[in-house]
């Protein structure tokens, strides 16, 4: 059969052929022809190649991927993918020659034929003709690189770091303070319903991957149609086929982050040789490290060189022989590499991709998530004949609770990898499970998680009732309860001797519902005190040494800045008995009587605003104003001291049906076109604030053909 492109109303790519593999070299094409641009900057991140083009600003993320090793690590990983799983292997490369395919047409601008309701789908993407790199140059490797490069930084490493330097200056004791999930905040939201709690007799699955906001979005909404497979989802671009969320008919799955801890850094003395470089080892031997030199190009600057090197631990991607402050008087020599389970195993999970499509039950999906690698998750199944599945995915090593904690010396014994952990699983009780990178199933793999809130909220809401709907769940991912509020305003009620305006400002954050609306003045009110004490908080002589974080590369920097830290920590540091001297009564007071001063002029929404990310602004666009907050179920992260504007949020929302597909929806932030200009490139940004979702259209006979391939 012919391989044919359809669209819904949306243009949404509908995709139908006679193979696997011709279905994958479809996906890659019309990915390519929708998100061109996207692409190209995908491809070049994980090469370490995008400062060529974007000039300076891209320069630190290049120079880490180079350090990193990540296009090697890819290399590595399809090379074995080629041994171990052949088909796996030649279908990804399928979904690479379809890239190439479109590339010239997404980025040329070749108009493609018409769409729904008889407009184009797409148009030449601006951003090539203002940056000027040349589209093309996919490997067979580079959608594992894209995977690596999207994902390296997901479990946080560089949160050791900021523990390391928490530590030497205020003591063991600042671990527990300063817990928090970090500037790669987590927020995802998922939920199961099984069939006895839902109006249909079959299970529920609804949630919202929360990411960085990024134009083009970082989910695809995408249909997938061949004679051994039927299946709707949300794909990464630049990846084949649907990993994360995925509904084939009869069996849904869904995940959030685990937040596992499986990548460790290992402090590493190096030394120079006449023939290089030299690591000690753990047995007291030093050790030839691999190193060579490569050379990063920057738009409208010199090139840049790079030492990079590679230790029996993993790569070194910060410092070196001479250290961080070379040339520094008593200055010890700095390096630190990094481990994580890819480089170590040549293995990116891939080989779950394709089973995970073939899916009939829960069963098939427990046995392709076997095969998970990075990022861990925990993953929520459901099927049409009343399975129900509720586990951890990925790969942990085993090793000293050092390892997991801090930086480890490589030149002492005991923080070798010993194997890997066993996932753990649980059974859905009471009919409903709920995953929101709090602690619960994953918790003896990982550090840090997710306050309860989230968790907590949805559970407490799923209880209300007795039985659901469909159309009941975009109610739960819009809620804007904001439980870690309480700390504050508990500090707000015990002030005495407040001028007349604090306090009346204090008697209306009492009497706040406490709820993150858009429209919601007090809402602004609280969001200006809470920054207020975050700021008067960070600048207090305790922190001092904290405010200035080290010279490490700047990529990892946003791991160490105070402010951020006290930021998303203040639940703790304000119920915590003791802190360091600080008079938290004092600053709150102080905060509370400077906004009291000069109250904010309008409502939440006016401030906290939708700010994604683009790797080359070519249009400029005024943002909505958002509801939500970092431990609302709606979960738009702000950075309390800095910045009302959201960069983060749910990337996607969905509502997986088990009764019937075609009554399942699902959302994404602006659209499926990522052209500018494209009557696809925020069509859906209005139903997303107001937390309306699209219909999910299985039948083709209801959707417009736009090509055969």
């Amino acid at each position: 059969m012919p391989t044919e492109i359809y669209r819904d109303a949306w243009g949404i790519p509908h995709l139908r052929a006679g193979s696997a593999r011709e279905l994958a070299r479809a996906q890659g094409r019309v990915t390519a022809r929708d998100r061109a641009w996207q692409l190209e900057v995908e491809r070049h991140r994980a090469r370490g190649t995008s400062a060529s083009f974007l000039g300076t600003g891209a320069l630190p993320w290049d120079v880490f991927v180079r350090r990193a090793r990540l296009d090697d690590t890819a290399r590595r990983c399809f090379a074995a993918l080629e041994r171990r799983d052949a088909e796996t292997a030649d279908w990804v490369r399928a979904y690479v020659e379809g890239v190439d395919e479109g590339l010239a047409e997404g980025a040329g601008g070749e108009q493609p034929a018409a769409g729904a309701g008889g407009e184009p789908t797409a148009a030449a993407a601006p951003e090539f003709a203002a940056a000027g790199p040349t589209p093309g140059g996919w490997e067979p490797w580079t959608p594992l690189g894209v995977w690596l490069a999207t994902h390296i930084l997901f479990a946080g490493f560089p949160a050791k770091l900021w523990r390391e330097e928490a530590v030497r200056h205020l003591g063991e004791e600042a671990v527990g303070l300063f817990a928090t999930d970090g500037p790669g905040t987590a927020g995802s939201n998922g939920w199961l319903v099984g069939g006895e709690r839902t109006a249909t007799g079959h299970a529920v699955i609804a949630g919202d991957p929360h990411r960085f906001i990024e134009d083009p979005g970082v989910y695809q909404q995408i249909h997938l149609s061949c004679p051994e497979f039927d299946v709707v989802g949300l794909a990464v671009p630049g990846v084949p086929g649907i990993a994360h969320f995925g509904h084939t008919g009869t069996v849904a799955w869904a995940i959030t982050n685990a937040m596992a801890d499986y990548q460790d850094l290992y402090r590493e003395r190096l030394r120079r040789t006449g023939a290089g470089v030299e690591a000690l080892g753990p047995d007291g031997n030093w050790r030839r490290a691999a190193r060579h030199t490569e050379t990063v190009e920057v738009a409208g600057e010199d090139p840049v060189e790079v030492e990079v090197i590679e230790t029996d631990r993993g790569p070194v991607v910060i410092g070196g022989p001479e250290g961080l402050d070379a040339g520094v008087p008593g200055t010890p020599p700095v390096a630190f590499s990094l481990r994580h389970p890819p480089r170590v195993t040549a293995d990116l999970g891939f080989g779950a991709l394709l089973p995970l499509l073939r899916a009939r039950g829960v069963a098939d999906v427990d046995r392709a998530v076997e095969r998970w690698v990075e990022p861990v998750n925990v993953v929520l199944a459901a099927d049409t004949e009343g399975g129900l599945l509720h586990r951890v995915a990925g790969r942990v090593p085993v090793r000293s609770e050092a390892n997991r904690t801090r930086l480890v010396p490589a030149w002492e014994p005991g923080h070798a990898w010993q194997g890997w952990e066993r996932m753990p699983r649980a059974d859905v009780t009471g009919g409903v499970a709920v995953m929101a990178n709090q602690r619960g199933l994953a918790t003896p793999l990982g550090v840090e998680f997710a306050p309860p809130h989230r968790a907590d909220r949805i559970a407490g809401l799923l209880a209300q009732q007795d039985h659901w709907a469909p159309g009941d769940m975009p109610a739960l991912h819009m809620d804007t309860h904001l439980a870690s509020a309480g700390p504050l305003l508990d500090r707000l009620a015990a002030l005495e001797g407040l001028s007349p305006g604090a306090a009346a400002l204090r008697g209306r954050l009492l009497r706040w519902d406490r709820r993150m609306d858009a429209d919601s003045a007090d809402a602004a009110c609280y969001a200006a005190v809470r920054g207020a004490v975050v700021r008067r908080l960070a600048a207090h002589p305790a922190f001092a040494a904290l405010a200035v974080p080290p010279a490490h590369p700047e990529v990892f920097l946003p791991w160490l800045a105070l402010l951020p830290r006290i930021a998303f920590a203040l639940e703790h540091l304000l119920r915590a008995e003791e802190l360091y001297g600080v008079d938290r009564a004092g600053a709150v007071r102080a905060a509370l009587e400077e906004v009291a001063a000069e109250p904010p002029a309008g409502t939440w929404g006016d401030v906290h605003r939708l700010a994604p990310w683009r790797a080359l602004p070519t249009a400029s666009y005024e943002e909505p104003g958002l509801s939500g907050d970092h431990d609302c179920v709606l979960c738009t992260s702000t950075v309390p001291g800095l910045t009302a504007l959201s960069a983060r949020g749910p990337a996607a929302r969905y509502v997986w049906d088990l009764a019937r597909r075609e009554d399942s929806r699902w959302v994404v932030p602006l659209g499926a076109s990522g052209v500018p200009g494209s009557p696809h490139h925020r069509d859906q940004l209005p139903l997303w604030l107001k937390g309306d979702l699209v219909p999910v259209v299985t039948d083709f006979g209801r959707l417009t053909k736009e090509s055969d391939v």
